[in-house]
């Protein structure tokens, strides 16, 4: 039987949405090991004048741990 632990992690990207959740796997995947899924919470963003200026989430990420 598998124990999976999820982690709550708030990424950003100038880009996108898709950019800034790749951002918080990658950044995740640093320090976390046998990373399974990732589940999007939330999405917001920053808008200056007429512009989104950064794009913001807020993801879930599921991984396994070692027994």
């Amino acid at each position: 039987m598998a124990v999976m632990k999820v982690v709550e992690i708030m990424a950003n990207s100038s880009k996108s949405w898709e950019d800034a959740v790749k951002n918080a796997v990658k950044t995740a995947a640093k320090t976390i090991k046998n990373i399974k899924s990732v589940y999007v919470k939330d999405q917001t963003a920053h808008v200056e004048g007429e512009n989104i200026t950064d794009y913001r989430v807020i993801v879930k990420i599921t991984f396994q741990v070692e027994a």
